[in-house]
């Protein structure tokens, strides 16, 4: 072998070596490290998305929620939207992210359109909204008037408890859909999101009435809502005078008795932060066999479910990549009580949720960082569409997964 060949094949082991090492910049992936997610550029990325989206948000001085069917911008329901607080959440993991000042204003001025809503006492979805916004808002800057606006949340949460069930009351039937299906005091696995506001504010407070309402609920929900197997139902109905429960039903999954996913992940999260707060090994215990549940289930992609792990068309139907981005968000708080059992599960979902088949190219998707989720099939309504709390459970899992793992 001549010395030019020599040279031109120790050229091209070099070149090989070092596109083997190189970041795959198109999917947020690091081939260096066996396909796993690059947290880093994954954060990136999305920060140059949000700040797209969040210009234009600034200017129409409303929240993004979502597409409409005819590609446009659907704007959060400015009289209360149980979804209006995660776009502010999501401008807060920014700020935490680049501790950069612009995301707090922008953060501030977001939950700002809706604060007059902490003493709206119809609709149990205070949690969401206050906790992901001022809850990540008072977490970062301790500022007073967060904190005070939590407290006025939780109080106008907590006049939907009755202490006959155990329970706080999902949604009035007096009217809308709601009305139509014979239930008197309905109650959604969802609601178990809700708990983390009133844990909060017992602690910023001192007031043990609020924890012990949100522990009296998920005792109850632990003792109905799940089936053998360990899969949730939707929404238990029960009887307001007695507690007793009258029917099991489904609202948003393919039937009474399929596993909706996002439903399967509200209550892994759900009993996760429930442990966190109150350390009651009955908790861990059901969120463990909830995530196996989760993880076991055939009817994903990578860690990507349907939107139903039971509905009748698999594989020919949607994702709901807001079911893998609570999950993954919910595995990795898991992971930190039980030795790191759930962080080769999360990797595979964050690394699949990084991927061009799932994160939107910069200045598309209308600057929503996911694509690919699913609000409710049987509503015919945001379905195959970017959710603005599909992208703020992503951000809150790449960060939980920074700080775990690359510190």
């Amino acid at each position: 072998m001549n010395i030019r060949n020599h040279l031109s094949i120790i050229v091209m082991i070099v070149l090989l070596n070092s596109c083997a090492t190189k970041t795959n910049t198109a999917t947020n992936v690091d081939a260096s490290n066996n396909n796993i997610i690059n947290v880093d550029q994954a954060l990136d990325k999305a920060e140059k998305q949000l700040a797209l989206q969040s210009a234009i948000a600034e200017k129409e001085n409303k929240i993004p929620r979502t597409v409409n069917e005819d590609g446009k911008m659907h704007w959060a329901h400015q009289n209360f939207d149980w979804t209006e607080g995660f776009f502010p959440g999501s401008q807060w993991f920014i700020y935490k992210a680049t501790n950069d000042n612009v995301w707090k204003a922008r953060a501030e001025k977001s939950q700002a359109l809706f604060e007059e809503h902490k003493y709206k006492t119809t609709n149990h979805d205070l949690g969401f909204v206050f906790n992901t916004s001022y809850g990540n808002g008072y977490a970062l800057t301790n500022n007073e008037a967060f904190k005070n606006v939590m407290i006025e949340a939780a109080k106008s949460l907590s006049t939907r408890f009755n202490p006959n069930v155990g329970c706080i009351k999902s949604w009035d039937v007096d009217r809308g859909w709601q009305a139509e299906r014979g239930w008197k005091f309905p109650v959604i696995i969802d609601n178990m999101m809700n708990l983390e506001l009133l844990f909060k504010v017992s602690e910023y407070t001192g007031d043990p009435k609020y924890n012990e309402i949100a522990i009296t609920h998920a005792n109850t929900t632990l003792e109905n809502h799940f089936r053998a197997d360990n899969s949730s139902y939707h929404v238990i109905d029960y009887d307001p005078e007695t507690g007793a429960v009258r029917s099991k039903h489904t609202a948003q999954g393919a039937a009474h008795e399929s596993a909706w996913a996002r439903g399967q992940a509200w209550g892994l999260y759900g009993y996760t932060l429930c442990y966190r707060f109150t350390k009651d090994p009955a908790y861990l215990d059901k969120a463990k066999k909830i995530a196996h549940f989760i993880i076991n289930q055939k009817n994903q992609k990578n860690g990507i479910p349907y939107w139903d792990y039971n509905a009748e068309n698999i594989p020919n139907e949607p994702y709901d990549v807001s079911a893998a981005c609570v999950t993954a968000s919910a595995l990795l708080e898991l992971n930190t009580y039980t030795n790191d059992a759930y962080k080769a599960d999360a990797e595979r979902i964050l690394t699949s949720l990084a991927t061009d088949e799932f994160t939107a190219k910069l200045g598309t998707n209308n600057n929503f960082i996911l694509k690919h989720s699913v609000g409710s099939i049987p509503h015919n309504n945001e379905i195959d569409v970017p959710l603005n709390y599909a992208d703020y459970y992503y951000l809150e899992a790449l960060l939980r997964y920074k700080e775990q793992y690359e510190k």
